[in-house]
């Protein structure tokens, strides 16, 4: 019998990659795209069904899987926060759902979301199926090795990127000098980097070490939302003048890795695990 592989797709790379590499293995992939984030047309060269969801409209996404027979599924790629505001009409058991939430914390919500998908049998694998090369260990990957002070940045940013995840906030954080100068929010990583920038030009009386650093969560759940680092965290780094880029080793996804770090190695920018 014909493996299935059910994928409710945000924006990015991401879910493209695992439905390209599903499909390759044989997989009948079906994509629950949702609106605002994934687009059909990315997925034109990729033998899948696509289908577009507004977000919340759980009960309909439900019966798409199941009414193909799919019983394993995955969430990947991103779902901007604010769709919450902008695309938010859920249905029936979508509403219901909702009303349960004491509150719309990305763990909290996606935990619960996990939930109510378990009972109609349908289950969440990782969220980085057949992406395991793209998590690496710890090393500097780029050209630019990190001077002592360079390292102590990452390390205190660490501590602070580590407190914010835990508070369920963001997984991003800016930071020199012992100082944080921004933290990732609804916003999301790329234009927390450039709020940074814009604030760091502002006060900055030096050059000193300006370092970006993402994280897991504690006890991160590989099935919803995995730190994800790619060209445009590069490309925003590089924009705000930052030359640092840190990003828990063996837990954060890089996608297109080589291109990051020819990226990483034209901007000078030292890119690590730690």
């Amino acid at each position: 019998m014909t493996n299935k592989l059910g994928i409710i797709a945000g924006e990015g790379k991401m879910p493209l990659y695992i439905a390209a590499k599903a499909a390759q293995k044989g997989y009948e992939v079906f994509i629950a795209g949702v609106k605002g984030n994934a687009r059909e047309d990315d997925f034109r060269q990729i033998p899948c069904v696509f289908k577009t969801l507004r977000l919340g409209q759980m009960g309909a996404c439900m019966e798409f899987f199941k009414a193909h027979g799919v019983q394993q599924i995955l969430m990947a790629g991103r779902v901007q926060h604010t769709s919450i505001f902008a695309n938010l009409l859920p249905d029936l058991r979508g509403a219901k759902f909702l009303a349960s939430l004491k509150n719309m914390g990305t763990k909290y919500l996606l935990s619960r979301v996990i939930e109510e998908f378990h009972k109609e049998g349908l289950e969440f694998t990782h969220s980085a199926l057949f992406l395991e090369d793209f998590m690496p260990k710890q090393g500097v990957l780029s050209r630019r090795q990190p001077t002592e002070d360079e390292l102590k940045t990452v390390q205190f940013g660490l501590k602070i990127a580590k407190a914010v995840a835990a508070l369920d906030i963001g997984l991003t954080c800016v930071v020199s000098q012992n100082a944080t100068i921004a933290v990732e929010g609804m916003e999301g990583t790329d234009r927390c980097i450039l709020r940074a920038g814009e604030l760091y030009k502002k006060s900055a009386e030096k050059d000193v070490p300006v370092a970006v650093v993402k994280v897991a969560r504690p006890d991160q759940d590989a099935r919803f939302d995995l730190p994800v680092v790619g060209k445009g965290t590069l490309e925003s780094a590089h924009k705000a003048g930052f030359h640092i880029v840190a990003f828990e080793a063996g837990k954060t996804l890089v996608l297109d890795l080589e291109d990051v770090i020819k990226l990483a190695d034209k901007y000078k920018i030292c890119f690590l695990a730690v």
